[in-house]
């Protein structure tokens, strides 16, 4: 069965090609990215393509490799044993599994999504690669070994806050999801406004480009603030005609607050209208 995209969801062929030959491979799909452009969504719509159940294990800064696999609650088993509770005897009641556990038991193959792996430290990358090669862990206190019942489809998504090790990146299929062209916007857009004006697409996506090319803007405008920004120019029955010819170097768009995420920025397009304005009037 090969990924096709889905109703949701569209797929360059690029990518489509990417998720085909990390299925292929039985490798972990690394996807990288600017923010927004549908990395997070993407495994999404894989698990629905594949008919599986998706597990998300989403990281953050104090994640560990080890919480993936299981948690050990000596803490909750010292308090038992002092008020003479009889689970103290299983040490397994204290044992919590996490999503990595979760994909290996599962009675069908599972697809699971490690988001935002590079917010981890530098050491969480390399702590999976071998339950990962194996696609198996022990868990200590049990003795048990955990085997995988069906190799998980694993997506993992970085937003290249840091460099990944080189043995990590050894073992995945990599993937950059390049910030779609105007076109591939447009059917985008359809996906979630079939029914929207074209000539508002046509002017919105003129703006929205024209802002991504602003010089020193800190943070570009993403594919998910665009879909936003559209929901409130319709909601506020916005014409085309609004927007037609606009230049972020020269005024403001409307409702900028849903493009622009940051009084750094903010501050740059007040100061480039008012720079045009006193311009204009010289």
């Amino acid at each position: 069965m090969k990924f096709e995209g889905t109703s949701r969801y569209v797929a360059t062929p690029e990518l489509k090609q990417a998720v085909d030959a990390a299925v292929t491979l039985q490798r972990p799909l690394l996807i990288k990215g600017e923010p927004g452009t549908g990395k997070t969504l993407l495994a999404e719509e894989v698990a629905s393509a594949f008919g599986a159940p998706l597990l998300t294990w989403h990281v953050k800064s104090t994640t560990k490799a080890q919480q993936g696999l299981y948690e050990y609650d000596a803490v909750s088993r010292l308090r038992d044993s002092q008020l003479g509770d009889p689970r103290v005897q299983d040490i397994a009641n204290y044992i919590k599994p996490g999503k990595l556990w979760e994909a290996f038991e599962s009675e069908q193959r599972t697809v699971l999504l490690i988001d935002e792996i590079d917010k981890a430290d530098l050491e969480f990358p390399n702590d999976l690669l071998h339950e990962l090669d194996r696609m198996a862990f022990d868990v200590v206190e049990t003795g048990q070994t955990v085997q995988a019942k069906h190799r998980p489809i694993i997506l993992i998504t970085s937003n290249n806050e840091k460099e990944l090790p080189d043995a990590f990146l050894r073992r995945c299929f990599f993937h950059y999801i390049a910030f779609p062209d105007a076109e591939t916007l447009k059917r985008i857009v359809a996906v979630h406004y079939p029914d929207i004006d074209q000539k508002l697409v046509h002017r919105a996506l003129e703006a929205f480009f024209n802002l991504r090319e602003v010089p020193g803007l800190k943070k570009k405008p993403s594919t998910s603030e665009l879909i936003d920004w559209l929901r409130l120019l319709m909601a506020d029955q916005l014409s085309a005609q609004t927007l037609a010819g606009q230049d972020p170097a020269k005024v403001v768009p409307p409702l900028a607050g849903a493009l622009i995420k940051s009084e750094q920025d903010m501050h740059l397009l007040e100061q480039l209208a008012f720079l045009h304005r006193r311009q204009s009037r010289g």
